[in-house]
């Protein structure tokens, strides 16, 4: 049986199954090119030249060294640098607000690609379920066939199973993927929110 005859036979499942397919690829692509654009700074690398700005009281080129960077940690630090007239409290409030609007964008269709590999392995097997009772109507109608006939629909059925878990595994890894990648940014983000405010504790002192 051929690629084009095993999508026609598992029916509108299939189809719905491989549209999903699409939407969680273009996921996977867009979500991996944002989070190497997003990281290609070393946060300790970044962290250290902050250091030596703060120090040098160079306000405007740590500033710069932010915008350069284009980091999530980067642009907390820049919104912490920004409040620097400010007293500690307000400005760890306000990297701990762009900690959050960092997060959610580094979030940002990563839900998506999750119900994808939770739920595309029940439409498989809801597919499969309407393929079996399809062929036992089959049957009943045409009023006649035997063990083989039973056996090629039930065959057909399953197409849809398979093609739920084709779908469903790879967006299961992805997805944790994501998460393991998106933790490793907000702990980047505290560390460097941390950082910054003992920088310019030990530099108000």
């Amino acid at each position: 049986m051929g690629f084009i005859q095993l999508i026609q036979s598992g029916g509108v499942t299939v189809y719905i199954l491989i549209a999903l397919s699409i939407i969680s690829l273009a996921i996977m692509i867009e979500r991996i090119l944002y989070y190497w654009r997003v990281s290609r700074t070393d946060r300790f690398d970044f962290m250290r030249q902050m250091r030596g700005k703060i120090q040098k009281k160079d306000i405007g080129g740590a500033i710069e060294l932010c915008k350069k960077a284009g980091t999530p940690f980067s642009k907390v630090v820049q919104i912490g640098l920004s409040f620097l007239d400010h007293d500690e409290i307000s400005m760890s409030n306000a990297m701990e607000r762009q900690i959050t609007i960092e997060t959610t964008r580094l979030e940002k269709f990563t839900s998506i690609e999750g119900t994808i590999g939770s739920t595309t392995v029940y439409i498989g097997l809801f597919g499969t379920v309407l393929g079996i009772i399809r062929a036992f109507y089959d049957i009943a109608e045409s009023g006649s066939g035997g063990i083989n006939v039973v056996i090629r629909g039930i065959s057909e059925a399953l197409i849809c199973t398979a093609a739920g878990l084709a779908v469903a595994i790879p967006a299961v890894f992805v997805y944790n993927y994501f998460v393991r990648r998106v933790d490793r940014f907000v702990a980047d983000m505290e560390l460097s929110a941390s950082e910054l405010i003992d920088m310019v504790k030990r530099g108000r002192e």
